[in-house]
Formats: C-alpha cells, sequence, structure tokens
C-alpha cells in the first residue's frame, strides 16, 4: 500500500529537488561552458560569444594540448603521486586506525588526544618546510607524497568504523588462533569496503590537486604535477600557447588553451567518483557515527 504524502512533504521535496537542481548546475555549467570555449575558434571565444556550445567548432586547442609533451610529463607525476600516495596513505591510515580503535590499547587516549590536536594546531610553515629540507625531500617526488602522508580526519573516520565492527568476531577470530594484523587484513578490511573508498576518494583528490607541496619543495620543473604546471601556464600564457608566427597556427589561443587545460586536468579525477558513487555516502555517514 502506497501511503499518500502530506503537503508539507510534498513541497519539501518540490524545494529539495530544485535547490539540488541549481547547485548542481552551478558546478556543472562551468565545465560544460570550459568545454565549449576548448572547441571554438580564438575569434568566437575572445569575442566571448560562446555559452555551453562550441562557436565556429576547431579541435585546434586539443591537437595542441595532447601534443604538449611537457603537459604530458606533469599529468604521470601526478598520476603517480595519486596512485602511489593513496595506496601508501590508506595503508598507514589503516595501521594507525586499527590499535587505535582496540578497547585492549591503554595508550589510545592519550594518543588520540595528541592526534587530534594537530587538527587545531597545524604546523608553522618554515618550522615545517625546515623539517622537510632536513628529511632530504627538496626536488624529490617523495615531497609531494610523505608529509601529507596520514590525514587526521581520514583516521578518525577509519577508527571509528572499526569501532562499529562487533567484538564477537575478535574473540572468534583469536580462538581460532588469528592474530592482530591477520585480524585487521583478513576481517576488518573486507568488512570496511565503504570506508576504505571513501577515504580513497578523499586522498585521490588530495593527490591529484596537490600545489602547496609543489611550491614549497620543488625546484626542478619536470617534477611539477600537474596543478602546479596549471599554475604556471596561467602566469605565463604564453609558455602553453607557443604560438609560432613561422607555422602562421592560429586555430587557439591563450582563452581556448586555458579552457582545455583544465579540462584536461579536472576530467579524470572527476570520472572516478561514478565507481566509487555507491560506498561514498554509506562510508562516511557509518564512519561517522559511533565515538
Amino acid at each position: 500500500m502506497v501511503m499518500k504524502k502530506s503537503w508539507g512533504e510534498k513541497s519539501f521535496q518540490i524545494f529539495n529537488y530544485t535547490f539540488l537542481s541549481i547547485f548542481a548546475a552551478t558546478m556543472i555549467l562551468p565545465l560544460i561552458q570550459l568545454l565549449a570555449v576548448s572547441f571554438s575558434s580564438p575569434i568566437a571565444a575572445e569575442s566571448k560569444k560562446v555559452f555551453l556550445f562550441p562557436v565556429e567548432f576547431t579541435l585546434g586547442t586539443w591537437k595542441h594540448i595532447l601534443q604538449n609533451e611537457v603537459l604530458w610529463r606533469s599529468f604521470g607525476v601526478t598520476i603517480f603521486i595519486t596512485v602511489v600516495g593513496t595506496f601508501l596513505s590508506m595503508l598507514f591510515t589503516v595501521l594507525t586506525a586499527f590499535p587505535l580503535s582496540r578497547r585492549e590499547f591503554l595508550l589510545k587516549k592519550p594518543i588520540m588526544i595528541a592526534i587530534v590536536i594537530t587538527m587545531i594546531f597545524n604546523a608553522p610553515m618554515i618550522p615545517y618546510f625546515l623539517t622537510v629540507r632536513e628529511l632530504g625531500l627538496m626536488d624529490s617526488i617523495w615531497a609531494l607524497i610523505i608529509p601529507g602522508l596520514i590525514s587526521t580526519f581520514n583516521m578518525i573516520i577509519v577508527r571509528t568504523f572499526f569501532m562499529g565492527i562487533p567484538n564477537d568476531l575478535d574473540d572468534a577470530a583469536k580462538i581460532d588462533g588469528c592474530n592482530d594484523l591477520r585480524l585487521l587484513f583478513q576481517i576488518y578490511l573486507p568488512l570496511s569496503k565503504p570506508v576504505l573508498a571513501t577515504i580513497g576518494l578523499f586522498y585521490a583528490v588530495g593527490y591529484w590537486n596537490s600545489f602547496q607541496a609543489a611550491v614549497l619543495f620543488l625546484r626542478d620543473q619536470t617534477l611539477w604535477p600537474l596543478q602546479m604546471r596549471l599554475r604556471g601556464f596561467f602566469l605565463s600564457p604564453e609558455a602553453l600557447a607557443e604560438v609560432n608566427l613561422v607555422t602562421g597556427d592560429y586555430d587557439f589561443n591563450t582563452i581556448t588553451l586555458k579552457a582545455a587545460t583544465i579540462i584536461f586536468a579536472t576530467v579524470p579525477i572527476v570520472l572516478v567518483y561514478p565507481y566509487l558513487q555507491k560506498y561514498f555516502v554509506k562510508g562516511a555517514v557509518l564512519g561517522s557515527l559511533k565515538e
């Protein structure tokens, strides 16, 4: 039997859908507009004739972008720090959260207090920079991974999720001779797919958008990640355009190149979300319920 919705419920539903649709449009329309600009002629882009559809369609901008070796090198660096960094961050986050979720671990409260303090008081910039320099990570790709290896917020989400797993599983596993590592990797982690997918997405997006660490620690431009390269192109558009008067190639300009570069840097990480969507909300909610 289908229950009739009250006028208030219908009104709230209409308002909710309308508000979320408008909010989604504010997120999606700028990307669509940039995509349209990237496929438009330079004259149409400069005269601001482009909105949601390309004007005077051309592939000149994308041909130039896809042939840019510097951009592809930065893309490779970003792929590396995203894949390797996400894996290492998830590994160390789980290894930190698991003992802190154990009821028999006597030092979990003072350690948790010390960890939570880092969320309130961030390390000052100069000591942070000096520490990384003394560790020998300057001009190293590991400077983009190691300093931010564990997120306190993500660790707390995983710890809270682990605390919600019934203790009966622990007792049964220990009776069968299971040690703590086997308990973690063979019982806890298979039950934790939602929260792992959630923090994995958080970490991946963070590494993909890595920018500050590159500004602070990298002088070697061959190690620049995509976001750092994008910043360089925006500060100096001619570095990206390389408009050659000898060849007379005018199928693009700095406006269309900026639009195409933003799409090039944004779309790959956006495409990951649909594959993790079914875990995302569940993991974030379950990981924040029990204290």
